[in-house]
């Protein structure tokens, strides 16, 4: 698989990486064992980033992670993250930061982390006080390099100025874009760029079915883009999507992630998946090119964008 390169600190990566996050939760009931094939099955199609976070289960998800990539760890690059409290609010002192470090490099069994972010802003704790400690790893060997997700401009901007910052991850694919704002942030100070979510939390794989279908535990059931009115117009743009896919011997989840791959030389998408068969088919998405007609006609599509917001309820404000 083609390499890309995050940053300017010397991150490089496969062109596509891989989301654990789903293995343990957000989308029903996972299995460990069928969650450490697909990783090892990503290995050998060429992926060599994986994302996981404490959130992920408390540990669960890295643990599976650490297990699953242990044969080759030196080969790949392991990307956590610290900040949340299991009441789902912010933490982000550094004392926080120093614990949760410790117990990611227990959890993954491996004595440094690749790329560590702080999972969410937390408006309490200055972010210069937070790139300050990610520094003093950073210094100390046992972190490589510095992430942000869901930061703004003037957070990212602060926490550089004590850190350079190799790579910012927020959710961006056909359905969301308002990311893009930040896009001549980076590129000036030369951040590289993590999607997740990039299928659209699953509806861009041509497989959504109606909310009240998802088991309990399975967050699309109260997502607002698989409710009654949203849905439908989702579902006849991925349809739409799909067309233009198969026209190019490709499918629709290919084609979202190779116009994402197409927005610029130092976007690395995250997709995740459970099953080995997706996952072969997500990365054949490095594979097909997108000529200037196609993404006009994408842009027909989903000109600004799917339908619904994020999330239910409050909308999230970068700060």
């Amino acid at each position: 698989m083609q390499k890309r390169t995050l940053g300017q600190q010397g991150l490089e990566t496969s062109a596509l990486g891989f989301g654990a996050m789903g293995i343990s939760i957000a989308y029903g009931p996972g299995d460990e064992q069928e969650g450490i094939a697909t990783i090892q099955k990503a290995h050998d199609l060429g992926v060599t980033f994986f994302d996981t976070a404490e959130l992920y289960g408390w540990g669960a998800n890295e643990k599976i992670v650490g297990r699953a990539v242990k044969g080759f760890r030196d080969d790949v690059v392991i990307a956590t993250k610290f900040g949340f409290t299991r009441d789902y609010g912010q933490d982000s002192r550094p004392e926080h930061i120093r614990e949760v470090v410790e117990n990611s490099l227990r959890y993954l069994g491996v004595d440094y982390i690749d790329v560590l972010y702080q999972h969410r802003v937390d408006p309490a704790v200055p972010i210069e006080d937070v790139a300050g400690t990610v520094k003093e790893f950073i210094d100390a060997g046992v972190v490589k390099y510095f992430g942000l997700s869901e930061a703004g401009p003037e957070t990212i901007r602060r926490a550089h100025a004590v850190q350079p910052v190799s790579v910012l991850q927020t959710e961006y694919s056909l359905f969301e874009r308002d990311v893009e704002a930040i896009f001549p942030t980076l590129t000036e100070l030369g951040i590289g760029f993590v999607p997740y979510s990039p299928l659209g939390r699953g509806f861009l794989t041509g497989t959504a079915k109606p909310a009240d279908e998802y088991g309990e535990t399975d967050m699309r059931r109260t997502d607002p883009r698989w409710q009654p009115g949203n849905y439908e117009k989702n579902l006849e743009a991925t349809r739409l999507l799909g067309e233009l896919a198969a026209s190019k011997g490709g499918t629709v989840a290919q084609l979202a992630l190779a116009w994402l791959l197409a927005q610029g030389p130092d976007i690395v998408p995250i997709p995740g998946t459970r099953s080995p068969q997706r996952l072969a088919e997500n990365l054949g998405a490095a594979d097909l090119v997108l000529t200037a007609a196609d993404l006009a006609r994408i842009a027909e599509i989903l000109p600004t964008g799917g339908f619904g917001a994020r999330y239910a309820g409050k909308i999230p404000v970068w700060i």
